[in-house]
């Protein structure tokens, strides 16, 4: 059975809390292999990528990414290798300026 690549998960988040774009269903293990962070707002942002393999802690101990400044009208895109296979695991994003950021994490899921 062919894996095929697809979008996990876009999000463009409307306050500066951290917010969860992506977690494997129970039984799926889920391996992100892009990010592309897109600035549509008017100024730079800061953003954050996060995984907490079994929870929800967004802060220093599970940050992927940390204080990426995009400028406005840009974007930030990586390559990357981030499997998760925990149902209760998160991948979370956070931007500093509401509305300006939008995140999507492509990569394939398999059972």
């Amino acid at each position: 059975m062919a894996i095929q690549p697809k979008q996990l998960g876009q999000l463009r988040p409307a306050n500066t809390t951290a917010a969860s774009i992506y977690s494997p269903t129970s039984g799926i293990t889920g391996i992100i292999s892009s990010i592309c962070i897109v600035n549509t707002g008017s100024s730079a942002a800061l953003a954050r990528v996060f995984h907490d393999n079994d929870g929800t802690t967004y802060d220093e101990t599970t940050a992927l990414l940390w204080e990426e400044r995009i400028l406005p009208g840009r974007a930030f895109y990586r390559d990357c290798h981030w499997p998760a296979n925990n149902s209760s695991g998160n991948f979370a994003v956070r931007t500093d300026k509401a509305n300006d950021l939008t995140f999507t994490f492509y990569g394939s899921e398999k059972s």
